[in-house]
């Protein structure tokens, strides 16, 4: 996990540059997806009813944010903006003034011209989403539409974003110059990465049109050309624009962190799961989000292809989305001289202090914090926790024959049984370093790594395995109905970050009490299936008079033993044969019912607010 600065309590004043070393927005901060995100505006609803109040307190964020860009059915006007090439149902004009026709400029014209043949494969993505409700668990909240855009590739299949489809109740597809809308199924979400792989059984949506090819990761500079639906019109629009930085980025749909590339082509709401073509028309990567800032224009970002090739290969593997693994640690960067020669550095070793180890993570009986760990893979990292990596450090092999190999530098689209062998002396980029997560997140889940580190001014290696992310309070619910617990009123649930997001806004890391953001924050899951439980609300009756204000409290304990989840605390309760039902809150609260009348009323409050049940499915199991 990267060494990412931790907000504690104040709003950032302004914008900070999203470079590896200062990223612009952390992966907590990240997941506020903004006016133009997948979710509707987040306000909380009641019986699908939005509502303005909203618990906690706040003021307005002025720092830049990314966006999720796809487009609501609601009525809005458009953003004007200024572009330099523009288009009508896919035709370029060409500026012809004297000051443009050098340089990037006319790249970019010739990327639009090239991409046009490939524009065919580029569809138009409906889809009607019906969201959890939060607030009232055992019931979703009013559907709603948007529309977004994808693409064809091989196998008959599309790719678009995953938050262009989240809690998707339909999906439909049209195609550039048709009429007509075809009924899609969704095959994977992949959350981390925000794709996600559509299918269309009809065999006439898949006449006429071929798919896209991928090509190599671009450089600085390169032309590139988004093609897709944003607002303000119904046929396919064109912005053309350079690569202008690649990096690690946090991925706002779920707050992870991937190799991403800025551009400066304009990315709109709408444009989501569109692809990005190279000067040869082949594509480059998805547009999924946007930097918005009063001071900012302009400045987009793509999924590059070896995100997506991860995405589809873990399809292919597994046959289905598994993930992006994680080491599981935190680590500091040894820059400080004094901090090296503590821990036994010699002069011209390198690496990350372990800060701590989660308890969830296989390698958890392995590293030990205070270890350094000096390479990965064979890759040394640097004393800020970045790596020089080569066009084939990561050379991998791919059982389809028009993926062939992928690593970060290149694609060659023929089939090798054997990786090529590694050059270690070609940089990344030539002057650029980047993140040693990257080189994480090339592995699959269950994949094995060779880590190098220092322990006790002993230089140790060891066969890791990886695994994915167990947050004590997940980033996403993945499409799966919010749990809940009701007795006497009392309504538990599990918290994740939808849910505070729900309850407390998109300003929920400053408006959500300060016990749960410090677990959100720092509190690490100490086993597989831990959760963090909270009364949610009290649905009030004779029972439960004087705890009426309860809200969002976590629960500790129950009769004095400890709530490891929500389904162990419901199945305590239900088996519960002692005379009171006691559960220990934070802030050293207790809340006491007597176990027989509690039960009682409980059949009554169900019926009162018309709740099919006292818990949610996935805990009758």
């Amino acid at each position: 996990m990267a060494d990412l600065k931790r907000k504690r309590g104040r709003k950032p004043k302004t914008v900070v540059d999203n470079s590896a070393d200062a990223p612009g927005i952390s992966s907590k901060e990240a997941l506020d997806d903004g006016v133009l995100s997948a979710t509707p505006v987040e306000t909380a609803t009641t019986n699908g009813d939005p509502q303005t109040h909203r618990r906690g307190r706040g003021r307005p964020k002025k720092g830049g944010k990314h966006e999720e860009e796809v487009d609501r059915d609601i009525a809005a006007s458009p953003e004007r903006r200024g572009h330099r090439f523009a288009d009508h149902n896919g035709d370029i004009t060409t500026v012809l003034s004297g000051d443009l026709r050098h340089g990037a400029e006319l790249a970019a014209v010739a990327a639009a011209a090239k991409a046009a043949p490939s524009m065919d494969a580029v569809v138009k993505v409906f889809c009607v989403h019906t969201e959890p409700n939060f607030s009232l668990p055992w019931q979703r909240k009013r559907q709603y539409s948007s529309s977004s855009s994808g693409f064809i590739i091989g196998g008959r299949r599309v790719l678009t974003n995953a938050h262009s489809v989240e809690h998707h109740t339909q999906v439909k597809l049209k195609k550039r110059g048709s009429d007509t809308k075809y009924l899609a199924t969704v095959l994977s979400i992949g959350t981390e990465c925000d794709i996600a792989m559509l299918t269309v059984n009809d065999d006439e949506f898949w006449e006429g049109v071929s798919p896209l090819e991928f090509g190599d990761l671009p450089a600085l500079q390169d032309a590139v050309t988004v093609v897709g639906y944003p607002i303000g019109g119904d046929t396919i629009s064109v912005t053309s624009g350079v690569v202008s930085r690649i990096e690690i980025l946090s991925y706002v749909h779920v707050s992870t962190e991937l190799l991403g590339l800025q551009i400066d082509a304009a990315i709109n709401s709408g444009n989501s799961g569109g692809p990005a073509f190279n000067d040869k028309g082949k594509c480059v990567g998805i547009a999924f989000q946007s930097l918005k800032h009063e001071d900012a224009e302009n400045i987009g970002y793509v999924i590059p292809t070896p995100v997506i090739m991860h995405f589809i290969q873990d399809y292919e593997k597994n046959g289905a989305y598994t993930g992006f693994p994680i080491i599981g640690i935190e680590w500091q960067k040894m820059e400080n001289p004094d901090l090296r020669l503590s821990v036994g550095m010699a002069h011209n070793q390198k690496g990350v202090r372990i800060r701590r180890v989660e308890p969830t993570a296989p390698e958890s009986n392995v590293l030990m914090p205070s270890d350094v760990i000096l390479s990965f893979d064979g890759v040394d990292i640097a004393n800020d926790g970045t790596v020089v990596v080569s066009p084939y450090t990561r050379a991998q092999k791919y059982p389809l024959g028009w993926l062939g190999i992928m690593d970060l530098g290149n694609l060659h689209r023929y089939a090798c049984k054997e990786p090529l062998a590694p050059k270690r002396d070609v940089p990344f980029r030539h002057g650029e370093r980047i993140g040693f997560s990257y080189l994480v997140s090339q592995k699959y889940t269950g994949d094995d790594a060779q880590v190098k580190v220092l322990r006790k001014s002993k230089i140790l290696e060891f066969k890791i395995k990886l695994n994915a992310h167990k947050r004590l309070i997940p980033a996403h619910i993945k499409g799966k109905p919010p749990s809940y617990y009701i007795v006497g009123g009392f309504v538990f649930s599990a918290v994740s970050v939808p849910y505070l997001r729900s309850e407390y806004g998109k300003d929920y890391e400053f408006d959500a009490p300060v016990k749960l953001l410090d677990k959100l924050l720092h509190a690490m899951a100490q086993s597989i299936d831990e959760q963090l439980v909270v009364v949610s609300q009290v649905l009030v009756a004779d029972i439960n008079i004087g705890y009426e204000e309860l809200v969002n409290t976590q629960v500790i304990a129950f009769n004095g033993k400890p709530v490891k989840n929500l389904k162990s605390l419901a199945n305590m309760v239900e088996a519960c044969k002692e005379e009171y039902l006691k559960f220990d809150l934070d802030y050293n609260q207790i809340v006491v019912l007597q176990t027989k009348n509690a039960k009682a009323a409980t059949s009554d409050i169900l019926a009162m607010h018309c709740i099919p049940s006292a818990m949610s499915d996935d805990l009758k199991t």
